[in-house]
């Protein structure tokens, strides 16, 4: 299957800060996060990227995991303790890909496809759950100014 067939078949749509993604679970079942605002205890969704397509740098208030399914291989970018550190989320364990990651919560963090053709297929569950009210994306000239030995990766993986 190609990316516009999953795309189709999952019914999946475009995300804010890039690729696509539908939600698949949302818990009934409530908690607090971080700030103290209710949210859902657990959430799951499908999200794919193809191609040049990129996950642009954002963060949110909870951990995130992230689950490889199919296609290529997906980088995961994220700055933790002023370090920009990389996950490459895929099928090869002998090259050092994990087929699962933590992304920790309030981390600026970014993906793209490791060879930049193709598709990646994943899920990301995120507890306590995701809203969008939770999320911020990343504004170039703040990471730049937060992050100024980074310069190429900010630019590419940022929109503004």
């Amino acid at each position: 299957m190609d990316a516009a067939s999953l795309i189709q078949h999952l019914q999946l749509t475009p995300h804010p800060e890039g690729g696509y993604f539908r939600e698949t679970y949302r818990s009934n079942d409530n908690t607090l996060n971080s700030d103290g605002d209710n949210r859902s205890q657990s959430t799951a969704i499908y999200f794919l990227l193809e191609n040049q397509n990129k996950s642009h740098f954002h963060r949110i208030k909870s951990d995130e995991l992230w689950f490889f399914h199919q296609g290529e291989p997906i980088e995961i970018l994220y700055f933790e303790n002023a370090v920009l550190h990389t996950i490459q989320l895929g099928n090869d364990f002998q090259v050092g890909q994990v087929a699962q990651a933590v992304i920790p919560a309030h981390v600026w963090f970014a993906s793209r496809l490791l060879s930049g053709s193709g598709y990646g297929l994943v899920s990301c569950t995120v507890s306590p759950g995701f809203d969008f009210q939770d999320f911020e994306l990343a504004k170039k000239q703040n990471l730049l100014l937060e992050f100024p030995e980074y310069p190429e990766i900010i630019e590419e993986m940022t929109l503004d």
